[in-house]
């Protein structure tokens, strides 16, 4: 019996995910990825959460010590450098590349496609054509768009429906363990560290190192350090040596040396100087500006939206690998249950609200920087006052509690399809 295809557009961890899953259920499923080149993680340091352990063991990939590094302790440091405060915490933290690779890892070779940038999508009755910009046509029964926030696929199906800047940036940091001064290292490698400027917002944690590697000495330090942005200086962010603008997103060789510049002073002024100096040694530090989005719907006919392109949350759950885990894993299963049109339909009915949830969940916690662009007559009392630690903790302590939370009331909420 001839296998039912699936094209997936988008090579990244949500592609990967709902290809590696649809394959475990009897599916030929591909992976078309625009870039021409394998790609490769940027300083991208991540949450975990239980459920994405969960759907990594369904696919036989042991989430164990050579994925995370476990956290226990969080630790607060001013501008000086001292620790004011400390708390106990139980955090797992990995990197876009180690997840990646291990799912690349379960792709055969040629069912992994690079170079493939989607054009157009077609679709009848019995199939649906992804049509490449190379000029290459590809049938199959179904296509899932899981080609990030900037999805071409959604595009073609909601012209009208974009993101959202959040009136921030995430500016990231990687550094290998090995290339950390003892002295730094010491002080706050084996912790999750919180620094608090003035209506800003940076954390670093210990993740895998370049070699996706978790043992110690050959593990990294990653930072994230958000700031407001008004949107007029991000478009000169994102202006090239040349006067060339790139949008809301410039690559990261393009970033002129004077903007980089001006953050390191701006770390050196107003963060520990433990993480300045991190952030002053990563030869390759980049920014991302946050935008979420909540789609409308995410099954049409035999083409779906997952992950990112499905919904696009802000940062702060630490959620955006889990949720495409999970919603992945919802794909299939209804797939495997009852078709691709009804299938779809089920895995809409499921996802949408858990999808919701979590961008619900990323605006609430990224609020008080989003204010920060607000005048000051104009800001509500509680977007006046600074970080409160104690509930800083309470929001950090309680991430995956709270994603398993959405997740709950998701599917409490959702109605079911009859196949």
């Amino acid at each position: 019996m001839t296998r039912k295809r699936a094209l997936v557009i988008g090579g990244s961890v949500g592609g990967l995910f709902a290809a590696t899953l649809l394959r475990s259920v009897g599916w030929d499923a591909v992976v078309f990825e625009r870039n021409a080149e394998e790609l490769a993680g940027r300083g991208a340091g991540i949450s975990t959460h239980p459920e994405l352990g969960d759907v990594l063991r369904r696919l036989a990939v042991p989430f164990d010590d050579s994925m995370a590094i476990h956290v226990d302790r969080v630790i607060f440091l001013d501008n000086q450098g001292k620790t004011y405060d400390q708390r106990g915490t139980t955090r797992t933290m990995s990197s876009w590349g180690r997840i990646h690779r291990s799912l690349r890892d379960l792709m055969p070779q040629d069912k992994y496609r690079l170079g493939m940038s989607l054009q157009r999508v077609e679709q009848d009755t019995e199939g649906v054509t992804a049509i490449f910009a190379n000029g290459i046509r590809e049938r199959g029964d179904m296509l899932i768009g899981a080609d990030g926030s900037r999805s071409s696929v959604r595009e073609q199906f909601m012209p009208d429906l974009e993101p959202s800047y959040a009136g921030y940036v995430a500016w990231r940091a990687m550094l290998q363990e090995a290339e950390i001064p003892p002295a730094v290292h010491a002080e706050i490698f084996e912790r999750f560290t919180y620094c608090l400027p003035q209506g800003e917002l940076c954390l670093a944690y210990p993740v895998p190192g370049l070699n996706n590697e978790t043992h110690r000495g050959h593990r990294a330090y990653n930072i994230v350090w958000y700031r407001p942005v008004h949107p007029e200086v991000l478009t000169d962010l994102c202006t090239d040596a040349s006067g060339r603008r790139h949008g809301t997103s410039i690559p990261l060789p393009l970033i002129r040396p004077g903007v980089l510049a001006g953050m390191r002073r701006s770390a050196h002024e107003l963060l520990a100087p433990q993480i300045a100096e991190i952030m002053g040694r990563c030869t390759l530090p980049f920014f991302q500006a946050i935008f979420d989005l909540a789609s409308p719907q995410i099954a049409f006919g035999r083409v779906g939206l997952l992950g990112d392109a499905a919904f696009t949350s802000r940062p702060h759950p630490g959620a955006g690998t889990t949720k495409a885990a999970i919603d992945a894993a919802s794909l299939a299963d209804a797939i495997a249950a009852i078709g691709p049109e009804a299938g779809l339909q089920r895995y809409q009915r499921e996802q949408q609200p858990f999808g919701s949830g979590i961008v619900a969940l990323g605006r609430r916690e990224g609020a008080y920087l989003s204010a920060q662009l607000k005048p000051r007559d104009e800001r509500k009392p509680w977007e006046l006052v600074p970080w409160d630690i104690d509930d800083l903790m309470r929001s950090h302590n309680s991430r995956s509690e709270e994603v398993r939370k959405v997740l709950t009331e998701s599917r409490r909420t959702s109605e079911p399809i009859k196949p």
